[in-house]
């Protein structure tokens, strides 16, 4: 395989600036181009950068990408109840939602995703999974790989090691795809468990299936092998030169306006607030001195935010004015436990001097935050 260095590449940062440069004429029927970050904010602009700019009838494209710690949700999903965000949160994993259907992954350096662009006619999803077995056995005879009729991949006729999704546009369309090789499957299995047991939602739910690494099976491949071994085998197929373009997909001048698309996929509105409307049922148990107190709180969220607010507190655990200024707060505000705090602070400020009612409303409030 030749590496085409970035610095070389840049003489044809025309082509991606201008998608009828002569490029196009001078490339063949494919290209092959993988990203130098491992940022997957930047790497889902990429995808809706080519997919909005690339004129796939005269070049289909092949992306390579690698992502550090991430969960990914499909564009109709809902976060809460997808993964731990709590744990997210902790172990500083980022949170995206692409622009494709399908369920929720979990990325990092040990997880290989690839990503098909053509024109919507000639999309062919089976097409490009076959493919990667191709490439699979190829390198490694003995591997039991086959594809599903879910489109999935699977090792030893049971363990899945590819999942996948796709963005069908008008014209053009894209099939991506994720390839286990070496991921942390102790952190995958913990942060795609979602703590909610009252949660209802309409949104799209991923299928939990067994999975296994590539390299629990033969521990001599490594990453570097099996991109190459799935570039090779897309080169012969496309009839193309066997070459990996790297690109920098922070470079304005290589991807005109990718920027824009990488903070989109960071802002809060579109990771959280495209979710589907969902209501909240729970039983919070508020340990306080030597009783344990049942709150239960009712909650209907529309785009990520608190649109019907119920909390059942005991009578006279707190004074009626302080429990519905807590409520009225709520409703209308982000389900986020950093907007919630904020909420807290500001309140807390017209709670009476009482040691006692401050002490059942921070365990109320702690409980709350908690909660989202």
């Amino acid at each position: 395989m030749v590496l085409q260095s970035f610095k070389n590449c840049l003489r044809l940062s025309c082509v991606l600036r201008t998608p009828k440069a002569c490029f196009w004429s001078t490339a063949g029927g494919g290209l092959i181009i993988q990203s130098v970050s491992n940022d997957v904010y930047q790497n889902l602009a990429v995808e809706d950068w080519i997919h909005d700019h690339m004129d796939l009838e005269k070049q289909q494209i092949l992306f390579l990408w690698r992502n550090s710690p991430a969960v990914v949700i499909g564009r109709h999903q809902n976060p809460w109840q997808e993964c731990n965000l709590r744990l997210l949160r902790q172990k500083n994993i980022k949170l995206a939602r692409r622009r494709s259907g399908g369920g929720t992954v979990y990325h990092d350096l040990g997880n290989i995703n690839l990503t098909f662009f053509t024109t919507r006619k000639k999309y062919e999803r089976m097409g490009n999974l076959k493919l990667i077995v191709k490439a699979l056995k190829a390198l490694r005879p003995q591997l039991d790989v086959h594809v599903t009729d879910r489109y999935d991949i699977l090792l030893d006729r049971q363990y899945k090691i590819s999942g996948t999704a796709a963005k069908l546009g008008r014209t053009s369309a894209y099939h991506h795809c994720t390839l286990l090789c070496n991921a942390d499957k102790s952190v995958l299995s913990s942060v795609l468990k979602s703590p909610y047991k009252g949660l209802k939602s309409n949104a799209t739910p991923s299928v939990p299936a067994s999975v296994k690494n590539l390299f629990e099976e033969d521990a001599s491949l490594t990453s570097e092998m099996l991109l190459d071994a799935i570039a090779k085998e897309y080169a012969v197929q496309h009839q193309i030169d066997h070459h990996i373009i790297l690109i920098n997909p922070a470079d304005e001048t290589l991807l005109p306006g990718i920027s824009n698309k990488t903070k989109e996929l960071q802002t809060w509105e579109w990771v959280y607030g495209k979710t589907p409307k969902f209501s909240i049922s729970a039983c919070l148990n508020v340990a306080y001195k030597d009783s344990v107190l049942d709150v239960k709180v009712n909650m209907d969220v529309k785009h990520g935010r608190i649109e019907v607010c119920n909390i059942d507190l005991p009578e006279q655990w707190l004074p009626p004015g302080l429990y519905s200024e807590l409520v009225k707060g709520l409703t209308g505000s982000k389900f986020c436990p950093n907007e919630t705090t904020t909420l807290v602070t500001t309140l807390l400020k017209v709670c009476p001097q009482d040691d006692e009612l401050h002490s059942r409303w921070t365990l109320l409030c702690e409980n709350m935050i908690r909660l989202m």
